[in-house]
């Protein structure tokens, strides 16, 4: 799909907080950029987590430490190291885990991000690969000098894109959710009269529900599961009431306009 080709997708930032992402289908995406606030709050919230586990892990360590003596004679053979050996490792994975882990299986999003309603993504609006994810976080070691994400701050301010250089490396963004309340369809635009009733009619009660409710889930979607699914069920609703879409009108405007002048005819009951 055209979305993972960055040279086929224009940005453009606007004022403030927002970045709208332009694709060759016509599709326009509106990303809610998060801001240097909320992505503090976001690391000061996961550096407690981690601060957390560190101490767990050390505290664990040193019990475990006043029983080594206590050991069977089978385990006799290990070094008096291997605690200290084994601590090591778990800060490790812990500094340098942390972050990578939850972004993967949370799609972007760590506990402090989930707290702080945002997420990690590309910035052409797809979700990043494991690569993408490993490389931004491996970033966090320049971004955080001299003390406290100096760098990564700097950057952030400097950025029309709030980005810090681990996003510069791999092309990411972070981006506000949008609530629930937020995914449903705007009819404020689709107001106009432009489809012939007769045209319309054509329409069942069945594919009017499934235009609506993609339009109510379509923010919840991958983008290229959202475009495909679009391009489906424009080409059903042309290919049955023979209503073309207009080349300067997006896939989501035309269904919300189909939907809405469907539903303003009233001739579906």
């Amino acid at each position: 799909m055209p979305f993972e080709d960055a040279s086929l997708i224009r940005t453009r930032d606007q004022p403030e907080d927002h970045i709208i992402v332009d694709t060759p289908e016509q599709i326009t995406l509106e990303l809610p950029l998060a801001g240097i606030g909320s992505r503090f709050l976001a690391m000061t919230l996961d550096t407690l987590i981690q601060v957390l586990l560190y101490t767990a892990g050390i505290f664990s360590v040193a019990q475990m430490a006043k029983y080594a003596t206590l050991l069977p004679v089978s385990l006799a053979w290990l070094p008096k190291s291997w605690l200290p050996a084994l601590l090591v490792l778990f800060l490790f994975c812990v500094y340098w885990g942390y972050f990578a882990l939850f972004e993967l299986i949370w799609k972007g999003r760590t506990p402090g991000k989930r707290v702080a309603g945002i997420r990690a993504i590309k910035d052409s609006g797809r979700a990043l690969n494991v690569y993408e994810v490993v490389g931004r976080n491996l970033m966090r070691a320049v971004d955080w000098i001299p003390a406290l994400y100096g760098v990564g701050i700097v950057t952030m301010m400097i950025s029309n894109k709030n980005q810090r250089l681990g996003d510069y490396l791999v092309g990411s963004i972070v981006v506000h959710d949008k609530p629930a309340e937020a995914m449903r369809p705007n009819w404020a635009q689709a107001g106009e009269k432009i489809f012939a009733d007769l045209q319309l009619s054509k329409i069942t009660p069945e594919e009017l529900v499934l235009i609506e409710t993609y339009l109510q889930r379509r923010d919840s979607f991958d983008f290229t599961v959202r475009d495909a699914t679009a391009h489906q069920i424009a080409t059903r609703i042309t290919a049955r009431t023979g209503i073309e879409r207009s080349p300067d009108q997006s896939l989501d405007d035309f269904l919300e306009a189909i939907a809405k002048q469907t539903r303003d005819s009233a001739r579906l009951r």
